[in-house]
């Protein structure tokens, strides 16, 4: 039994790019960076840093290219592939990436936290009047739900 089944969660190194095939299916590609922190025998700490081509397809394509942005987090659930070409000046070419089955958006930055860009911008002992963040809820329906009513 054969298994090609990657798990990835990272930052995005760059925006989507979405382009459309001769067929109309929609096709995202994106770079992800993942990072590796340890200690080698000495005690010195060490960082790997490795970067994934991800190419996804179909509506999640359109989504990914819709609501993620450089820098975001996501986990990508795909299969490895290779694809091999002959260049135009006969040299041959091969790209390794990942075909995307799954990707789930992380939590998303600076929404309300302060970080970014200018956060040390001299305004230090003035308070900003405070801004309300509208919390999203859940509708119930008014309606009583009677407990005999349900079928397990």
């Amino acid at each position: 039994m054969n298994l090609n089944k990657v798990f990835i969660i990272g930052n995005l190194t760059r925006d989507p790019e979405l382009k459309t095939l001769p067929s109309g299916t929609a096709v995202a590609s994106f770079g992800v960076a993942t990072n590796r922190v340890w200690k080698d025998q000495s005690g010195q700490k060490k960082e790997d840093v490795q970067f994934h081509n991800i190419v996804v397809f179909g509506r999640q394509a359109e989504t990914v290219s819709q609501y993620l942005t450089k820098g975001s987090s996501v986990l990508v659930e795909g299969r490895i592939q290779t694809r091999n070409w002959d260049a135009q000046d006969g040299s041959k070419k091969s790209k390794t990436e990942i075909v995307a089955e799954r990707v789930q958006f992380g939590p998303r930055r600076g929404a309300g936290t302060g970080t970014g860009a200018g956060g040390g911008s001299g305004t230090a002992g003035k308070s900003a009047p405070a801004k309300e963040e509208e919390l999203a809820t859940i509708e119930y329906p008014e309606e009583e739900i009677n407990p005999e009513e349900i079928p397990f």
